[in-house]
């Protein structure tokens, strides 16, 4: 998978993102990750990018040229006829960022995404691009360039082989609607804190039991949100489960 960023710190994404699991990934090819400087595509002499918004206001935006420049050499290597990339632009007024859309995005070719910087950046390229505007909390941060590299993770770590195994994306946080369980590891005691029993038993139903009714706890006092939406859908499988079962008995 390919991912373009432009950006005015391209080094603030090569730090986080040529590192760990996602660094070593791109080493191996798994990932091809860019970074842009968008004042590179500049026409000012002065390589500037920003200017006073339109009607006053307080202070600088982005200029669409340079963005829409720096874009237009990005996928200068698409061919006529082929398919856009998916563009995002990392924005606090865009959609919130959910485990749904890194798959999502997961599934693209390729993505490009848009750091914004100062006051943000004028809508024109934004619509140009027809950016999807995306979101990473409900805050405010200087720059676009941390939400790419989270982005870029979450998205990256789910593209085959890039970690090593597909069991790890299984019993995950936010999948199914519930957070993870805890986990434990050696020592089993530690500072007068043992590891449940339940965990040393072997008996894997017990387990599995132990997990999702833990699972269930931290999701409903953590994420009530998160909660309702699993407890319904676990009710409408019940609810399923017990009509074939109706069914089945009135068949015979």
């Amino acid at each position: 998978m390919r991912i373009d960023i432009m950006t005015l710190f391209p080094a603030q994404i090569e730090s986080v993102l040529g590192e760990s699991i996602i660094g070593r990934a791109r080493q191996a090819g798994l990932l091809d990750i860019r970074a842009y400087n968008i004042r590179d595509y500049s026409e000012d002499k002065h390589r500037r990018v920003d200017d006073t918004p339109c009607g006053g206001g307080r202070g600088m935006l982005m200029a669409a040229p340079p963005i829409i420049n720096c874009y237009n050499a990005v996928t200068a290597d698409i061919s006529e006829g082929d398919a856009k990339p998916k563009v995002l632009y990392m924005s606090p007024r865009g959609k919130t960022f959910t485990q749904e859309d890194a798959k999502r995005f997961a599934l693209e070719q390729r993505l490009v995404i848009l750091c914004g910087h100062y006051e943000g950046v004028d809508q024109r390229a934004i619509d140009i691009l027809e950016a999807e505007e995306i979101s990473i909390g409900d805050y405010v941060l200087t720059g676009g360039e941390l939400a790419a590299c989270i982005i870029s993770d979450a998205v990256g770590r789910l593209i085959p082989g890039v970690l090593p195994e597909a069991v790890c994306h299984e019993k995950e946080s936010f999948e199914d609607d519930l957070l993870e369980y805890p986990q434990y590891t050696r020592p089993i005691e530690f500072m007068g804190q043992k590891v449940p029993d339940v965990l040393l038993s072997g008996h894997h139903a017990n387990i599995e039991k132990w997990r999702l009714e833990e699972s269930e706890k931290l999701t409903e006092a953590r994420r009530p949100d998160l909660y309702s939406k699993y407890y319904e859908r676990k009710m409408a499988a019940e609810a399923a489960k017990k009509k074939r079962k109706r069914r089945k008995t009135t068949e015979q």
